[in-house]
């Protein structure tokens, strides 16, 4: 019988090639990613969760950067998540690999801010445990189990294993990856992957350099997938903590669509209840916040609100860190953003743009502030030459519609 804690697994991404492109990445990544959730998948079965795969991406763009507002490095940061996770898709869809259910492996992109020339790596003084920008030390010194850890073949790949396995104070096993078998030993190896810095991830929005410690993204959550987590991740990412460190409250509030508003979907019969699509938001946002080492007791507080009127009802979750997490049931297409004035950014995906601009002509008609807007990218397989049947198969993973369905499928056929 299957045990309810999932396999967990981990694969150290060194730097991006320069520019972070969908050929580049693949020539760096692709044959990686692809043996690494081949070997993951054979473990899906071990529970009755999907098996997880931590990825841990090197981003040098953030490197001692803790102060700088996150406004000027959100979108280097998020063009080059969503590079990543839409090769992840890629892969998983011409391999045949199920990235979309409990009955395949759940993959988690985690943004480290290491470098190959950051030499030991030591936490600066007002570093605390919390994500989602960790470093090479909180990673390594963190209470996560991995049952096996797997690393780049290539000059960047093997300096960024021998950072992990410095911070972690101790030995550790880690599987070199390149093309073919995985290589079980810890041996120096040089491959030919690209392990030049990201350049493009540099890049800073043309906007202001105001923090925004109270941020919001919207939407039903329904069978968490791959788009969700790059939105739930940059949501996080943009809520700046305050300057002088741990303890000062910012907010990330996530509206999740309540119930009524959702019974005419398709698939109904198999679409999660607010409560299950809550604690899977707030699984995978626990992922990529809390880094807590195994001795620090009382990581996080939850609070239940469920309070008269519009947007009453919510499940509070908060980090040592400063750090509150706010999901938040919705009945309308606004939310929070028009009864909460000091939420100041919105995240959204470039395809509810419409949905942006209608929120700020709300806080408009009530004489607020308008939210700076912060989007995130479609992923999609338009650009890519796998063939159409690996285009539907990638399509499949990011839809929410597309999972009901094939879960819909595999019910009928089990009765």
């Amino acid at each position: 019988m299957a045990s309810s804690d999932p396999p967990r697994y981990l694969l150290l991404l060194s730097p991006a090639p320069s520019p972070p492109e969908a050929g580049t990445l693949k020539a760096a990544y692709g044959d990686t990613i692809s043996q690494v959730l081949q070997e993951v998948a054979t473990h899906s079965s071990e529970s009755s969760k999907a098996a997880v795969l931590e990825i841990t991406l090197a981003c040098p763009h953030l490197v001692d950067q803790q102060r700088t507002p996150r406004a000027a490095l959100y979108n280097g940061t998020q063009s080059l998540l969503a590079a990543v996770y839409k090769l992840i898709c890629t892969v998983a869809a011409n391999d045949g690999i199920n990235v979309e259910d409990h009955d395949g492996v759940d993959v988690r992109i985690l943004p480290v801010s290491w470098s190959p020339e950051d030499g030991n790596d030591e936490p600066s003084a007002d570093e605390v445990p919390y994500g989602p920008i960790i470093s090479m030390q909180t990673l390594a010194r963190s209470g996560r189990q991995w049952r096996y850890a797997f690393g780049v073949e290539s000059e960047s790949g093997e300096a960024m294993v021998k950072a992990f396995i410095a911070a972690k104070g101790r030995g550790e096993s880690v599987s070199r990856v390149r093309s073919g078998p995985v290589l079980n030993n810890t041996n120096d190896n040089s491959g030919s992957l690209g392990d030049g810095g990201s350049e493009a991830a540099n890049a800073t929005n043309e906007r202001s350099s105001e923090p925004h410690p109270h941020v919001a993204v919207g939407g039903t959550f329904d069978h968490i997938h791959i788009g969700h987590k790059l939105l739930l991740t940059m949501t996080v990412f943009a809520a700046d903590r305050a300057a002088d460190g741990a303890g000062k409250e910012h907010t990330a509030t996530i509206g999740i669509t309540g119930d009524q508003l959702l019974k005419n979907k398709k698939h109904a019969e198999v679409l999660e209840s607010w409560e299950d699509r809550y604690r899977s938001v707030m699984t995978f946002v626990d992922a990529i916040v809390d880094f807590a080492p195994p001795a620090s007791p009382g990581q996080r507080h939850v609070s239940t609100r469920d309070d008269p009127g519009p947007n009453g009802k919510s499940m509070d979750v908060s980090y040592p860190s400063g750090l509150i997490v706010k999901c938040t049931e919705i009945q309308d297409p606004f939310g929070p953003t028009i009864t909460e004035e000091q939420i100041s950014a919105l995240i959204i995906s470039a395809e509810t743009r419409a949905g942006g601009k209608a929120v700020n002509d709300k806080r408009a008609e009530k004489g607020w502030k308008p939210l700076e807007v912060f989007e995130v990218d479609v992923l999609d397989a338009d650009d890519d030459d796998s063939g159409e049947k690996v285009k539907e198969g990638f399509e499949n993973k990011l839809s929410s519609t597309a999972i009901r369905e094939k879960l819909a499928k595999k019910r009928q056929s089990s009765l």
